[in-house]
C-alpha cells in the first residue's frame, strides 16, 4: 500500500464521433469536479501526442488525460466522482491506473460500479498478508 501520496491516471475513452479538442475539454471538465475534492493536485497527463494549438514547444499532452495526486484515503471518492461524472458525458469509459492495477469505469450499473470501485481499491489497499475485509475473500484482481 502506498502511504505518502497516491497518483492515479486517468484516460479518457470518447465515443467514435469524439474529437480531440472534445475529448480535452471533457477532461478539463473532470479536473475541475476532481478539484474540488480535497486532492493535491490534478494535471494533464504528458505524453507523445502533438501539442494542442497553442501549446509551447516540449509540451506535449496526452488528450483526454489526467494525473491525480491525492492523499490514499480519497482514491475510492475520486473513483466513485468519475464514475457519477462519467453518467452524462460522450465518453465510452474512462480508464484508472493506480498502484500497479487498473479499472475501466464505463455504463455499468451503478451497483455493478461501486462493486467494481469496491474491490479495486480493498486489493490495493490491503497490506500483503491481511486477510481483507468480511466477504472479500477471492477478490479479483484486476487485469495487467
Amino acid at each position: 500500500m502506498n502511504t505518502g501520496v497516491s497518483r492515479l491516471t486517468l484516460d479518457l475513452a470518447g465515443a467514435s464521433d469524439t474529437d480531440a479538442e472534445e475529448l480535452q475539454s471533457l477532461a478539463a471538465q473532470l479536473r475541475r469536479a476532481l478539484l474540488e475534492l480535497d486532492v493535491e493536485d490534478v494535471q494533464l497527463a504528458r505524453g507523445a501526442e502533438a501539442p494542442p494549438e497553442g501549446a509551447k514547444p516540449g509540451e506535449a499532452v496526452a488528450v483526454g488525460a489526467l494525473v491525480v495526486t491525492a492523499a490514499p484515503l480519497l482514491v475510492r471518492q475520486v473513483l466513485q466522482l468519475v464514475d457519477t461524472w462519467l453518467r452524462n458525458r460522450p465518453l465510452r469509459s474512462v480508464k484508472v491506473e493506480f498502484d500497479g492495477g487498473s479499472i475501466e469505469l464505463g455504463h455499468a450499473s451503478a451497483e455493478d460500479q461501486r462493486r467494481l470501485i469496491d474491490a479495486f481499491v480493498r486489493a490495493r489497499s490491503a497490506p500483503a498478508g491481511t486477510p481483507l475485509s468480511e466477504g472479500t475473500a477471492g477478490t479479483p484482481q484486476s487485469e495487467e
